[in-house]
């Protein structure tokens, strides 16, 4: 592959990786809005001013190029600055679990965002790491899968301020977990 070919392709790559990124954040942000302290509509309302604010935001960046058309070109340029930094090889990039290989520490994270509750959503968790700079780009799927590897047992019937939707249980966290359980039945029994 000629110099030329690896520009264009980390180019490219990049745009599709900082595409994706920019969405996940418009999802992350609108998804915030959702306040758990209601129900149906009402809940859901700070969503859907989200929504709209990005709406007038993509609208108002539009009618600013049309009446300005250089405004493109720093456009242009903030993209592939951005999508060049996104496209960045694979090899060069850090290695760094994304929650941790620590399951307690994970268990102490959900427990400590469930507070005095019953359970916590998943989308709970995933706004909180991304406020924290973790899990960029992720979604609440690739948090459930993650969370299954490590053995935190996931429901979808979890209810937190009545509404039912992916999460963990505190019952499930404050059992043993499988190695702790594997570790107790191998135990020899001691004589009292």
């Amino acid at each position: 592959m000629t110099r030329l070919a690896r520009a264009a392709d980390r180019l490219a790559t990049g745009s599709r990786a900082y595409a994706r990124r920019l969405g996940a954040r418009a999802a992350a942000w609108c998804a915030r809005g959702r306040r758990d302290d209601l129900t149906g509509w009402r809940a859901a309302l700070g969503v859907f001013v989200r929504i709209a604010l990005l709406a007038l935001g993509v609208y108002v960046l539009a009618r600013l190029v049309r009446a300005l058309p250089s405004l493109m070109w720093l456009l242009t340029g903030w993209w592939t600055i951005a999508s060049w930094r996104a496209g960045k090889p694979a090899e060069e990039e850090p290695q760094e679990a994304p929650i941790g290989p620590d399951v307690e520490a994970v268990r102490t994270l959900l427990l400590d965002l469930m507070g005095t509750g019953n359970g916590v959503h998943l989308r709970t968790v995933l706004a909180h790491l991304q406020e924290h700079g973790q899990w960029e780009g992720r979604t609440v799927s690739d948090l459930r899968v993650h969370l299954g590897r490590l053995d935190i047992p996931v429901d979808r019937g979890v209810k937190v301020a009545g509404v039912p939707t992916w999460g963990v249980r505190r019952r499930d966290l404050e059992a043993p977990s499988p190695a702790e359980a594997q570790e107790m039945s191998s135990a020899p029994p001691t004589a009292a």
